[in-house]
């Protein structure tokens, strides 16, 4: 990890809210090799068997759209069910639910299958010592495909030390989540973001005059 002093405004990646969810941040879309805009989920016109519209605000555009694709309501709202929204990244949201699994799932992506979402279950997370998994913080990834992308890398960032990353795709080895704890307490409450630029996952410190950066390739606890 290296570090940076510096001042920084960053975009929230993975915003989550009751009613709006930025599900696409200057990536590709899971279904396509063209550029999508960014934009916010507003909600969903229900439309029976638990099943909404979906209605979308393009960051270029002024006005709402009511899309035809049909999603769980549950996943829009995020307030019912046994799914909860702990992030969003590249068209993906990520999902945990009950049994403790952390899914990435393309159900609110505008430009993904409705017929055949793509559900991607991550394996079973470890806690550290002196950690938790339970309170997630956020999710980001390093690419728009995590299904068939072996480089593509998911870091999951929880309340306090403990920073998890993963390659969903990997075919050399079993998936699997490398943990590391953080040393310094600023990034504690910190959301993670992955730089396209400089291939680099960072973590902007309480205050914002400090910057966490870790090599998704060689992941250390050492700044």
């Amino acid at each position: 990890m290296s570090l940076f002093l510096s001042r920084l405004r960053l975009g929230k990646e993975g915003l989550v809210r009751r009613s709006s969810l930025l599900i696409l941040s200057n990536g590709l879309s899971s279904s396509s090799l063209h550029q999508t805009p960014p934009c916010n989920i507003l909600g969903a016109k229900p439309c029976g068997e638990g099943l909404g519209k979906l209605i979308i605000k393009n960051a270029n555009e002024r006005d709402p759209t009511e899309l035809e694709k049909k999603v769980p309501m549950e996943l829009v709202y995020n307030n019912h069910g046994n799914d909860t929204i702990v992030g969003a990244s590249h068209g993906w949201i990520a999902t945990l639910k009950n049994d403790g699994i952390l899914r990435l799932q393309d159900d609110l992506n505008p430009y993904a299958s409705y017929t055949e979402p793509k559900h991607i279950p991550l394996p079973p997370l470890v806690t550290m010592r002196h950690c938790q998994t339970k309170i997630i913080t956020n999710v980001s990834m390093s690419s728009s495909f995590p299904d068939d992308d072996e480089t593509c890398v998911v870091a999951a960032k929880f309340l306090g030390a403990q920073l998890s990353f993963c390659k969903p795709a990997s075919q050399s080895c079993k998936p699997e989540w490398t943990n590391i704890r953080i040393k310094n307490p600023c990034f504690y409450s910190s959301r993670v973001v992955f730089s396209k630029k400089e291939e680099m996952f960072r973590i902007v410190g309480y205050g914002g005059h400090l910057i966490g950066s870790w090599d998704p390739c060689k992941p250390s606890e050492d700044p």
